[in-house]
């Protein structure tokens, strides 16, 4: 009778488990290398390659976030032609706020504001300072004197325009300590709300949610509190009018890149 041979058992290699978890790592990092190159040379194709490699990293068998049809797809092609026309929009915007300020400063002059009202174009919009005297009498929220002046000119020109609209309410460093104002947060902040909602109340074309209030209390002064002139000039609302664009000082050198490629 013939032996039977004895072969010796297969023996697991306990090392192969590895190799799935190794293939996933090597997708990340390329994706990682993609987005790292898409982020220092923007344009339409790196763009694509990353939303790709993203894709391929992540998706597993739906949708995927970075697909054209997907919900940032929109958003997406916004940023693009945001970016290939440089900083032409932030010329017209600015252009538009310019125009705005010289309509508030003539009207201003005309009507011998000047010691209430003022404008000012900043690096984050316009904006436009009011007085306490103006609108409020001392210790209140409640608006008089020439708010009649001042509300329907505001009111009227924010109406022409799409930005957000930021409302904020100052006092000077005197305590405050009244059963409607506890302090000075409380009364810079009903200033703010009560002006906002007297705003909105002259111009039915104004969007709330463009707007907000807030009130800074005493603690973004712009003159010293240590006189009666600068409390004067710390005791205001502000109406900052936000830019949508800033000035990007890269954009024509980006420009000039994707022109010499194409």
């Amino acid at each position: 009778m013939a032996k039977k041979k004895h072969h010796p058992p297969h023996e697991e290699h306990e090392g192969e488990p590895w190799l799935l978890p190794y293939s996933d790592l090597m997708t990340l990092l390329l994706a990682l290398f993609i987005a790292l190159f898409a982020i220092s040379q923007t344009d339409q194709t790196k763009v694509n390659q990353l939303a790709q490699a993203f894709t391929a990293a992540f998706n597993m068998g739906g949708p995927s976030f970075f697909n054209q049809g997907g919900p940032n797809a929109s958003m997406m092609r916004q940023v693009m032609s945001d970016e290939d026309k440089g900083n032409d929009a932030y010329f017209q915007e600015n252009k538009q706020l310019e125009d705005i300020k010289k309509e508030l400063d003539e009207y201003i002059e005309q009507n011998k504001l000047e010691d209430e009202l003022s404008t000012e174009l900043a690096d984050d919009g316009l904006m436009i300072r009011i007085k306490e005297k103006a609108l409020y009498p001392s210790g209140s929220a409640e608006l008089v004197g020439d708010a009649q002046k001042i509300g329907p000119v505001v009111a009227s020109l924010l109406g022409t325009i799409p930005q957000r609209v930021v409302i904020s309410g100052h006092t000077d460093n005197v305590p405050i300590n009244t059963p409607q104002y506890p302090s000075n947060w409380e009364l810079s902040s009903f200033r703010a709300m009560n002006f906002m909602k007297y705003l909105l109340s002259l111009n039915p074309n104004l969007q709330p949610g463009r707007f907000s209030a807030i009130g800074y209390s005493e603690y973004r002064p712009i003159a010293d509190n240590s006189q009666e002139q600068g409390r004067a000039q710390n005791r205001r609302v502000e109406i900052l009018i936000a830019r949508n664009y800033q000035f990007d000082p890269y954009a024509e050198e980006r420009k000039a890149r994707a022109a010499a490629k194409s």
